[in-house]
C-alpha cells in the first residue's frame, strides 16, 4: 500500500520530525518481535500523548492506513509484527506513572511503562503488583494488556486481566473510550475492559491503565527441588496443589534447561538430576515457615532427590535470573526454535511431559520444556534449523502433534503468548466456527476498515 509523502509529512506534524522515521535501519529494528519473523513497515511513529494517537488514527482512517501498535517487541507470536506493512506505532515515549493511590490500592500508568518499574514503584510503598512475565525487565504494561500476560505468580494470583480495573483507549476511528471503574466493583454494561485485555492490539490502542494492587507480602521463601525423573517432578506438582498449599510459583525445568543454566546457579546440581522445580511461597512469616516444611516433606514423599531453601534474596534472585534467561539462551542448542505455551489441567501435566518426551524421539529434534507448572502452563520449545527444509518440516509436524495432544488432554494451545500471526491456522482446532465468527463481528464493530493490526488472531 505504501505511504505517500503528504501522509508522512502529516505524521511529522503530529508527533514531530524526530519522532517519525522511515530510515531502513529503523524499519528493520521494528520489523520483528521475539518470533524472529520479519515484515517491514512503511514508517514508524513514536507518539507522546493520547492526543497525538487520536490524530494519527483520524489520519489513518481517512487514508486507509494500517497501524500496528507496539510495546517492547518481546512478544512470542508476532503480535507486533507489521505483516501487511503500514505504520508501526511505538508507545515507548508514553511511559509515565501518573499516581499510586495507597489508600485505594491503585496505580494509574501509561502503556509504555516497563513492568518491572511498576513492581519497584509499588513495592517501595508496601504494595504489590503480582503479574511478573519472564520479560518483565523489558516488556511494557501496554504489551501485557494486549497479550493478557501471566508469568510464574499466576498460579496463586492470576494474570493481567485480573488486575486491570479500567482503561482509556483510542479506537481506529480516532474516538476515545474509557472503560471500567476505579472501584472494587462495577457491573454497568458489558465488560469492555476485559474484552480489550488480551485482544492483541486488534481492537483499540490503550493510552491509560488503572491497575489493582495488593498489600506486599510480609515474606517470601524460595525453594529448589531436584528430581531424577521428569515424571516424578510432574506428579509432585499436582500433588502439591491438591494436598498442601497453593504456592505463589511452581516453575518446572527439564534436564536440557538445567544443562544450560547450571553455571549461573549458586549451588551444584546432583549428577542424577533430570528435572527441577522452583517453588515459592509468600505471606506472613509463621505461615510461610509452616508451609515450607510441609512442602519439603511432601516433595521427599514423592521421591525428590533434595530440597534446597534459598538462604537470602540474593540466592533466590540468582535462581530466578537463571529461569528467566532460559528463553534466549536456548539458541545455544539450535539456531531456531518454536516456543509454544500450551496449558493442560494440572493433573494432566505428567501426560503432557510424556508427550514432549515422545515428540523428541519421533521428530529427532531437541525438545526443551520449562514453565509455569503450577497452573499447567508448560513452554515447549522445539529446536531446529529453519534453513534445513527437512528439519523445518519435522518441527512443524511436532507442533501439530503437540497441539493435538494438548487439546485431547483438555488444554489450550496458548496460555499467555496469544495467537498473533503464528497460531492463526491452529485457532479453529480449539475454537468453533460460530465463536470465531462472533469474534470477527466484534473486530468489525471496533475496526470496520480493518486498519488496526490486521492479520492477527484470524484473517478477515
Amino acid at each position: 500500500m505504501g505511504l505517500s509523502g503528504s501522509v508522512y509529512k502529516h505524521l511529522q506534524r503530529i508527533s514531530g520530525k524526530s519522532n517519525v522515521t522511515k530510515e531502513k535501519e529503523e524499519l528493520l529494528c521494528y520489523s520483528y518481535d521475539a518470533t524472529g519473523d520479519s515484515f517491514f513497515p512503511d514508517a514508524i511513529i513514536f507518539p507522546g500523548s493520547e492526543k497525538e494517537i487520536i490524530q494519527i488514527f483520524k489520519l489513518a482512517s481517512k487514508e486507509n492506513l494500517i497501524v500496528v501498535p507496539r510495546g517492547a517487541g518481546s512478544g512470542m507470536t508476532g503480535g507486533a509484527v507489521p505483516v501487511k506493512g503500514g505504520l508501526v506505532l511505538v508507545t515507548s515515549r508514553m511511559n509515565k506513572i501518573f499516581n499510586i493511590d495507597e489508600n485505594n490500592f491503585l496505580i494509574r500508568v501509561q502503556p509504555g511503562v516497563i513492568v518491572s518499574d511498576i513492581h519497584k514503584s509499588v513495592e517501595e510503598k508496601g504494595l504489590f503488583y503480582p503479574p511478573d512475565p519472564a520479560s518483565s525487565s523489558v516488556c511494557t504494561i501496554g504489551g501485557n494488556i494486549g497479550e493478557c500476560a501471566g508469568g510464574p505468580r499466576a498460579v496463586k494470583y492470576g494474570v493481567t486481566r485480573d488486575y486491570v480495573l479500567g482503561l482509556r483507549a483510542v479506537l481506529p476511528s480516532g474516538e476515545v473510550i474509557q472503560t471500567g471503574v476505579a472501584t472494587a466493583k462495577g457491573v454497568a454494561g458489558y465488560d469492555l475492559t476485559r474484552l480489550i485485555v488480551g485482544s492483541e492490539g486488534t481492537l483499540a490502542v490503550v493510552t491509560e491503565i488503572t491497575l489493582r494492587l495488593l498489600p506486599k507480602p510480609e515474606t517470601v521463601k524460595t525453594m529448589a527441588v531436584f528430581f531424577d525423573s521428569v515424571q516424578k517432578a510432574a506428579k509432585t506438582v499436582s500433588g502439591i496443589m491438591r494436598e498442601t498449599v497453593i504456592p505463589r510459583c511452581v516453575e518446572y525445568m527439564d534436564e536440557a534447561c538445567l544443562e544450560l543454566v547450571k553455571d549461573s546457579l549458586s549451588f551444584d546440581l546432583p549428577e542424577t538430576i533430570k528435572a527441577l522445580l522452583i517453588i515459592e511461597l509468600d505471606g506472613d512469616i509463621d505461615s510461610v515457615e509452616k508451609d515450607a516444611k510441609n512442602i519439603k516433606n511432601f516433595c521427599f514423599s514423592y521421591n525428590a532427590l533434595d530440597v534446597l531453601v534459598a538462604k537470602d534474596q540474593i540466592e533466590a534472585q540468582k535462581l530466578w535470573d537463571a529461569r528467566k534467561a532460559l528463553s534466549p539462551i536456548l539458541y545455544k542448542i539450535a539456531s531456531n526454535k518454536i516456543n509454544e505455551d500450551v496449558v493442560v489441567p494440572i493433573d494432566k501435566i505428567p501426560d503432557l511431559v510424556q508427550v514432549t518426551q515422545q515428540l523428541e524421539k519421533t521428530s529427532g529434534l531437541k525438545v526443551v520444556s520449562f514453565g509455569h507448572a503450577g497452573d499447567g502452563n508448560i513452554h515447549c520449545n522445539i529446536m531446529y534449523n529453519k534453513t534445513d527444509e527437512n528439519e523445518l518440516k519435522r518441527a512443524e509436524k511436532a507442533v501439530d502433534e503437540l497441539f493435538d495432544a494438548t487439546l485431547n488432554l483438555g488444554g489450550t494451545i496458548t496460555g499467555e503468548h496469544g495467537v498473533g500471526m503464528t497460531k492463526i491456522n491452529y485457532l479453529p482446532r480449539e475454537i468453533g466456527a460460530t465463536q470465531i465468527e462472533l469474534m470477527k463481528g466484534i473486530k468489525r464493530v471496533f475496526d470496520p476498515q480493518n486498519i488496526l493490526n490486521p492479520g492477527k488472531i484470524f484473517n478477515l
